[in-house]
Order: structure tokens, then sequence, then C-alpha cells
């Protein structure tokens, strides 16, 4: 298996300027390059990139899945921290007083993929989720 590498990944906003505020002044993420229609972001060393779709209505809620007692987003993205940046995350967040969707916790707390959590979403109303294991081992454990 070869070494890691930072993933690829566009998605749809409805508001370029929206998604820059938000990126940039909230995640804190570097902006990379950029056109009228889309934005390239660094996010924790992965490019991510917002696509204008003038298509695309204001945010709307989004389905979910029930994960252990949480309204999960079924569509969503995000990363896994270091727990010191996922706790820093949440603190940030926490004081900019943004509305987390989940807020942080751990989930399947004592089981096998114990991990912090927690979920937002941006202004086109793509979920994000970030997380944290205290054992990278736990991230794919099943038992």
């Amino acid at each position: 298996m070869s070494s890691l590498r930072p993933f690829h990944l566009a998605f749809p906003v409805h508001d370029i300027d929206a998604a820059r505020a938000f990126y940039v002044n909230i995640l804190r993420c570097s902006e990379g390059r950029s056109s009228s229609s889309w934005i390239d972001f660094d996010l924790y060393g992965h490019q991510i990139v917002a696509h204008l779709d003038p298509l695309r209505d204001a945010p709307k809620r989004a389905d979910t899945n029930q994960v252990d007692s949480d309204a999960v987003p079924i569509f969503h993205f995000g990363v896994i921290l270091q727990r010191s940046d996922w706790e820093a995350l949440a603190e940030h967040l926490q004081n900019l007083g943004i509305d987390f969707l989940i807020a942080p916790r751990i989930r399947f707390e004592g089981q096998a993929g114990e991990q912090g959590t927690f979920f937002l979403t941006d202004p086109s109303g793509n979920g994000l989720e970030f997380k944290c294991f205290a054992d990278d081992a736990q991230i794919f454990a099943t038992d």
C-alpha cells in the first residue's frame, strides 16, 4: 500500500463569496488558486474546491441517517485530526458562536472505533465532519 496522500474533493456552493468567507475566516483554510466560479482551499493539507453551481438553491436540510444516536447528514465530508487539533478547532468554533449540527462529543464510547466528532454546515448547506481518534489503529476497527 502506498503512503497516504492528500485527497481532492470538489463540491457545489450557491455563493462563492460566502464560501470564501466561511472556509478562510471560520475554518481558517488557506486559499489557493481561484476564479469567479471556483476556489481551491487547503483543508488540513487536503485540496477541497468550492465550485459555483448557479442552479443550487440556498441551504436546505440534508437527509440523515442515525449513527450512535445522532442524525448524521448523509452527504458530508471532513478530516480526521489529531486530538489536540480537533479540540482547538471545536473551541475556536464554539468561541465564534457557530451552530453545530452535532456538537463536539465522543461517539462509540468504549467500543471499536471510539472517536471525537462534530458536524457543521457551510453557507451552502454542505455537511462537514471533523473527527479524532485516541488511536489511529481504530479508524477502521470492527471489533
